[in-house]
Order: structure tokens, then C-alpha cells, then sequence
């Protein structure tokens, strides 16, 4: 049973896939008189972005024509809250429909009620034709505010290359006062016009060069870089030298008898070589910690590479579908170096240690989703995720993302399970001695964060933009810059924080070196309520419970995915620098 339930979420994702590959390749020529749909998706408050409702949930009246194929979702569609449902309009292929009325609504007071209130909100409306998406907005208040009016006239201009469509633009006209007790008749028309627009280029009239162009995201990606630089030289300066005279120091040391070094001062990092791979404290979560934010450093890496490569804002819903996909293909990866981490530190209950791991992404992301799906449920907003699509997400958690985390603990505890750290470790503990405050490893978590943050919070903008606005983000080159510089300064920042703390001869690097890389993730939540606040018009329960929640997750997951990277980073220079040294 097991078997044929994992072959059926693969199934199901392969579904998705070849529906996708399917419509790029056949469904988008027509021949002429061929019919053309026009899909109604959501309506919802201008400002909200993400509160969204069926198109019908306000009384708009559908056209006569009701034959139509039946639309086939997919998991990306039905986790964003897109309800495509068939508008009724009779629209065929390179033939012109002049005005023409296509339903009659009856308005009474209920119906005039739920239309002002969609006005007095800025309510618009998005639909689809050949998956180009078309917005126009439900109607407008006179300059008092008093009396309310309904575009009636859908005024459609189709673009076509051949026989395919590249171009969609509808104008709204036909204002009509609201007023109980009266029938307003809704109508559309079709102009079919020639286009030099290719196929491959029909997008692009989405897009906006002048925002993510500017010249201050060139100046930001620029800036970062030369922080990097600067940041690479400053450590490679500062450790080369100050490791090169530790190094002398030590040998010096050496050469000592035994009662000028207890006469002399002895400090530093040498000093807690029998200490320094003591296993972590709590070594089961901080594995499963790393573990995870491994994956989805790879997770990250993969999709931008899939989104320079191929325009996946072409298609609905097919960002979110390929970051699935490539979370759960990637989950050996967790499991890995997780359970490579935790049998290093000694763990024996490693089946528990992958089931945390496994878990932990996608606990966390549905407990916020289950959290915001009933405030969306109270709403009957679109965004609420129907049970189905519940059933199909823990299917792939269950059949695909575990056993594949088993497949990669196995694999990392043999492989690179073994303790071959380059020194013994003491039996007892070593006491750590008193320091200056600034030297306590709370001290330096909330400080290593601020330069990864700054490196990035340009980009954070943009993407915030993009997602919480109306933009569709393009630039991965950009993002994939960010990523690199993110990773970098993340691991200098980390080494330096670790070199004073060894220094002041404190052991406890671990978790430090994790959580110094993982604050950056408070910068970024606390930019999300200054981009709120001053950025943004949002407003409400749900829009406002919607953008914290998954905000939170956004932070939670970045910084996980740093404090990875900290932590492999520094952990590479521990070892490199007690392999150096002489231990007696």
C-alpha cells in the first residue's frame, strides 16, 4: 500500500509537469474559429494582494455558452488560490464580436451592497485568456464618495502571431450608477488585431525593466561586492597574520622547558584543543538544524538555476510547483548531513534525529499554512487550501521526502559518520574562564547578522516587492549574486566570531558560529514590519495574519540556510587550523 501510494504522488507530480509541458508546446495554437476561453480567476482589495476570492463570489452574471472542457489544477495552482472558472463569453479564434450583451444581473439591495463594498475597497478583478493574465477593476465612486458605478463593458483586444495569441489588453467602459431594484446588462466585445509579437516574447510586456534595472540595484549589487572583497581581504589579513604569530607563539612554547611555560602566559585558541570537538549541546536538534538548512541552501540553488534557465513566471503556479519538487527531491541531502553530524558527535538515536529533520521545514510551514487556511476558511477567501491538496502535500512528506531522508542518513552515517577530528577529545570538560562582555557568545549572535543582512536587504526589497505588490520578479541573475555574496560574508563573519571566541578561550563555537549566522534572519523579520508599515497599504485580519505568518516562515528558513552555512564554513576552518598546530 505504502508503494502505490509514493507512485502515486509521483504520479501526481509528473502530472503537473507534462500538463505544463503540455500546454507550452500544444495547446497554445489555434486554427481559425477555434475556440478561445476566457477564464475568470479572483476578485479581491487592490491593496491585498493575497486576499483573493472566487470572481463569482461577488454577483457577477456568467454568459450562456456552459460547454466547456473541464480545467486541470496543479499543486502550485491550488496552494496560491487559483479558482479559474469558465466565463460563459462565446469567444472563437480571429473572429470579431461586436458589442454584445451576454447576461442581465437583477440587482437588488443585497447585490448593490456587495458592489459598493467591492468599490469603496478598490475591488479588482484578474482573468486568463491562453494563460495570459488580464486584470480591470470592478468599478468607481464619484469624487463625493456617495454614489457608486459598475463597468458593465468588457472591451477585449486579442494580439495574435500566426496561429497563436500573444497579446491580450481589455479596457472597461459602460459606467452604470448602482441603484437597487434595476437591471444592469453586462457586455463584451472582441477585436482581433495582427501582432509582431513573438510567442517566447508575450511576457515581457509584464515585466518591469525600470524597477528591478535601476540604477540602485546595480549600486547595491556593487556595494555588496565590495564589502566582500573588502570583508575576504580583512579576515584573510587579520587570521594570516595574527594565526602566523599564534603559530610561532606555539612553536615557541615547544621549545620551552617545563617550568618556563608554567612561568609563562599561556592563552589562546591551543588552549582549548581537547575541548574544541566536544560534541554540541543538544546534538540531536543542532544536526537535524544543519541538516536542514543544507537542503535548502541546494533547494535555493536549484531553483534559481531552474529560473534563469527556464521563465517559470510564464506559467501559474509553477514556481511554488518546482520548489516542491525540488524540496523533496533534495531531501537525501538532509538527511546526509545531518545524520553524518549527529553520529560524528556520538548520537545513537539517529531514527529520531531523521525523522526532526525531515519534519522540520515542512512541520513548520504547515502548522502557518493550517494556522492562516482557517482564518481563510472565516473569509471564504480563495487562498483556502482545499483538503485535497492538505492529502497530496502530506502524501509527498510521508512517501517521498522521508524515505529519501533515510536514504541519506544511511548513507552519511557510513560514509561520513566517523569521528576523525584532528585532536582527542578531554574527558573533563575544561572550565571557561571569565571574559569581556562583549566576547559572550550572546553578544556576538546578535552582532553577526548585521553584515549578511546588509549585504542583502537591497535584494529583500525586490523580492518582498515582487511578491507582496504587483511585479513579477525576472532578475535571478541578481538573486544568484546575492546568494554568493550572502554565502560568503556569512561564513568570514562566522570565522571571526569564532577565532575571538576561541581565543578568549570559550569551546562553546558550535552553536555560536550556527546562531551568529542564523540572526541575520531577525534583521530580515524586522525589515518585513518597516516594509509593512511604510511600504505597503495592506490592511485586515487576514491579509495582515497572511503576511506575518509567512513572513516568519521566510525568516525562519533564511536563517537556518545561514546558519548552515556558518556553521560548515567555520567548521572547516577549526579543523584546518588545529591540524597545523602541534598537540602534545
Amino acid at each position: 500500500k505504502i508503494t502505490a501510494m509514493a507512485q502515486s504522488v509521483a504520479l501526481h507530480i509528473m502530472l503537473n509537469y507534462s500538463s505544463i509541458l503540455y500546454e507550452l508546446v500544444f495547446s497554445l495554437q489555434y486554427t481559425d474559429k477555434e475556440e478561445v476561453v476566457l477564464w475568470m480567476n479572483t476578485v479581491g482589495p487592490y491593496h491585498n494582494r493575497q486576499e483573493t476570492y472566487k470572481y463569482f463570489s461577488l454577483p457577477f452574471c456568467a454568459g450562456s455558452k456552459k460547454t466547456i472542457s473541464h480545467y486541470h489544477e496543479t499543486l502550485g495552482e491550488a496552494l496560491q488560490g487559483v479558482e479559474l472558472e469558465f466565463s460563459g463569453l462565446d469567444i472563437k479564434f480571429k473572429d470579431e464580436v461586436m458589442q454584445t450583451t451576454y447576461c442581465e444581473i437583477d440587482l437588488d439591495k443585497a447585490k448593490r451592497d456587495a458592489f459598493v463594498y467591492a468599490i469603496k475597497n478598490h475591488y479588482w478583478y484578474q482573468m486568463y485568456i491562453d494563460d495570459l493574465p488580464i486584470w480591470g477593476i470592478v468599478g468607481e465612486a464619484d469624487e463625493n464618495g456617495e454614489d457608486h458605478y459598475l463597468w458593465t463593458y468588457k472591451k477585449l483586444e486579442i494580439g495574435y502571431n500566426g496561429n497563436r495569441i500573444v497579446d491580450v489588453n481589455l479596457t472597461s467602459e459602460g459606467k452604470v450608477r448602482l441603484m437597487a431594484n434595476t437591471r444592469i446588462a453586462m457586455s463584451y466585445s472582441v477585436k482581433w488585431k495582427k501582432s509582431d509579437v513573438k510567442f517566447e516574447d508575450r511576457f515581457d510586456k509584464y515585466l518591469d525593466p525600470s524597477f528591478f534595472q535601476h540604477r540602485i540595484h546595480w549600486f547595491s549589487i556593487f556595494n555588496s561586492f565590495m564589502m566582500v572583497i573588502f570583508l575576504v581581504g580583512l579576515v584573510s589579513m587579520i587570521l594570516m597574520r595574527t594565526l602566523r604569530k599564534d603559530y610561532a607563539r606555539y612553536s615557541k612554547e615547544e621549545e620551552m622547558d617545563d617550568m618556563d611555560r608554567d612561568l609563562g602566559d599561556e592563552y589562546g585558541w591551543k588552549q582549548v584543543h581537547g575541548d574544541v570537538f566536544r560534541p554540541s549541546s543538544h546534538p540531536l536538534i543542532f544536526s537535524s538544524l544543519i541538516g536542514s538548512g543544507c537542503q535548502i541552501f541546494s533547494v535555493s540553488l536549484i531553483v534559481i538555476i531552474v529560473a534563469m534557465v527556464e521563465d517559470l513566471y510564464t506559467e501559474r503556479g509553477s514556481m511554488l510547483s518546482t520548489a516542491i519538487f525540488v524540496y523533496a527531491a533534495t531531501s537525501p541531502v538532509n538527511g546526509y548531513f545531518g545524520g553524518s553530524l549527529y553520529a560524528k558527535q556520538g548520537g545513537r538515536r539517529w531514527i529520531k534525529q531523521m525523522f526532526i529533520g525531515a519534519f522540520m521545514i515542512p512541520a513548520m510551514v504547515c502548522g502557518t499554512a493550517f494556522f492562516i487556511n482557517f482564518i481563510a476558511i472565516y473569509y471564504h477567501a480563495s487562498r483556502a487550501i482545499p483538503f485535497g491538496t492538505m492529502v497530496a502535500v502530506c502524501c509527498i512528506c510521508f512517501f517521498v521526502i522521508l524515505p529519501l531522508n533515510l536514504v541519506g542518513t544511511i548513507l552519511g552515517r557510513n560514509l561520513s559518520g566517523q569521528p576523525n577530528f584532528p585532536c582527542r577529545v578531554n574527558a573533563v570538560p575544561r572550565p571557561i574562564p571569565e571574559k569581556k562582555w562583549f566576547m559572550e557568545p550572546a553578544v556576538i549572535v546578535c552582532l553577526g547578522g548585521i553584515l549578511p543582512f546588509g549585504s542583502i536587504f537591497i535584494e529583500m526589497y525586490f523580492i518582498f516587492t515582487s511578491f507582496w505588490a504587483y511585479k513579477i520578479y525576472y532578475v535571478y541573475g541578481f538573486m544568484m549574486l546575492v546568494l554568493v555574496i550572502l554565502c560568503i560574508v556569512t561564513v568570514c563573519v562566522t570565522i571571526v566570531c569564532t577565532y575571538f571566541l576561541l581565543n578568549a578561550e570559550d569551546y562553546r563555537w558550535q552553536w555560536t558560529s550556527f546562531l551568529s549566522a542564523a540572526s541575520t534572519a531577525v534583521y530580515v523579520y524586522m525589515y518585513s514590519f518597516y516594509y509593512y508599515f511604510f511600504k505597503t497599504k495592506m490592511y485586515g485580519l487576514f491579509q495582515t495574519s497572511f503576511y506575518f505568518g509567512y513572513m516568519a516562515v521566510f525568516s525562519t528558513a533564511l536563517g537556518i540556510m545561514c546558519g548552515a552555512i556558518g556553521y560548515m564554513g567555520t567548521s572547516a576552518f577549526v579543523r584546518k587550523i588545529y591540524t597545523n598546530v602541534k598537540i602534545d
